[in-house]
């Protein structure tokens, strides 16, 4: 029975963990996103992807889902059983959640009214579970297949956004094959890329997040190492020139009328890493500033330029979009990410508390926008 014709409050099953590099951040935000959910307005249902793939039943317990000690959490900690399974039906006319464990009667576990997915990388955030669920007729929070695997494939991303005429900074991409065909060919491609616009490189996997798997390289002879490391997370890769200038995000929020994008943030250089890498986002809490210290102008066109980018990729719910300022005073967008982390720290839902949207007021908004949405073409 669905939300809209039930007296009984709308059933949300919050789906994370996964089989991505990202496990771990997803569990971390799961547990964010549990801690704000009203449960006066929502019964939930969290279910864990372990990182073989298992649909796992966990507990709905916040505390255990954070990083403590430097030590990151996972699926497979929270799972109330070691083999039982939840199977989720492909059938839009039936939206009931059945638990299965080896030798015992499959367990109905009721209907789900929607479903908020927050997986981080391949396997969750690139379209995949859109499509399962596309296929079982459930609504669930965030963009559709499409806008989801654009948003996750850096290559294709910079494609649209090109296509769009939205300002994108010098990139080139190594294909599997190239590299696993020539991987001559393919370093003397990246040091001639480096020729025309300098080093150093970024060199990254064209489907991760998190800033897992990047590597800044200085010279040619760090490039094989750090073309090793992307393909560990990803086998095609991104290689890109370094953009001097001011990071900056901006959140985007659908609304009644349409995307809105909230104020800005920078994040300040961080002076104990090369970059802003995993450590920095997660384990050493880089603090970034919102809003960011820009000028009216400066707000107003990263503003527009990150609504741009939401309905360029055909973006629903939600997006961080990030941004170099460079020294010339113009705007390149970085990348887009159509599920943002919701930990403690991350700067999307910080972003939407200096603009009046309270971080349980965002959930509720992001649920509310899914069970009013239909599944299939739209």
């Amino acid at each position: 029975m669905s939300s809209q014709t039930s007296p009984q409050k709308p059933r949300v099953a919050v789906v994370f963990g996964g089989r991505s590099s990202e496990h771990a951040i997803s569990v971390v935000t799961a547990g964010a996103v549990l801690r704000a959910i009203d449960r006066e307005k929502y019964d939930v249902l969290p279910i864990g992807i372990t990182t073989d793939g298992r649909w796992a039943l966990t507990a709905d317990d916040p505390e255990r889902m954070a990083i403590a000690d430097r030590q990151l959490p996972s699926v497979a900690a929270l799972a109330e059983s070691t083999e039982g399974g939840v199977v989720l039906p492909v059938d839009p006319t039936n939206r009931e959640i059945v638990y299965t464990e080896p030798g015992s009667v499959p367990k109905a576990l009721g209907e789900v009214d929607v479903v908020f997915p927050v997986l981080h990388g391949p396997y969750g955030e690139d379209g995949t579970l859109q499509g399962l669920l596309e296929l079982s007729g459930v609504p669930y929070v965030g963009s559709g297949v499409l806008a989801s695997a654009v948003g996750q494939d850096k290559d294709y991303m910079k494609r649209v956004f090109t296509s769009f005429g939205l300002p994108v900074g010098p990139y080139e991409v190594i294909r599997p094959r190239e590299w696993e065909k020539d991987p001559a060919a393919a370093r003397k491609k990246i040091v001639e890329f480096a020729a025309d616009h300098g080093w150093p490189l970024f060199v990254k996997p064209a489907r991760a997040g998190s800033s897992m798997g990047i590597t800044k390289v200085d010279d040619p002879t760090g490039l094989d190492e750090a073309i090793e490391e992307a393909r560990r997370h990803d086998p095609k890769i991104l290689v890109e020139s370094l953009l001097s200038g001011r990071e900056i995000e901006c959140g985007v929020l659908e609304f009644e009328d349409g995307p809105r994008a909230s104020v800005p943030a920078e994040i300040p250089p961080v002076t104990a890493h090369d970059f802003y890498d995993f450590e920095a986002k997660y384990i050493d809490s880089a603090d970034g500033l919102v809003p960011a210290p820009l000028t009216p102008e400066q707000t107003a066109k990263v503003q527009e330029l990150a609504v741009a980018a939401f309905e360029a990729a055909s973006c629903e719910g939600l997006v961080r979009a990030d941004f170099f300022l460079q020294d010339n005073g113009e705007f390149v967008i970085n990348e887009i990410n159509t599920l943002p982390g919701f930990t403690p720290i991350s700067m999307y839902p910080r972003m939407w508390q200096e603009s009046g949207v309270s971080y349980p007021e965002l959930i509720d908004r992001l649920l509310q926008a899914a069970l009013t949405r239909s599944t299939g073409l739209r």
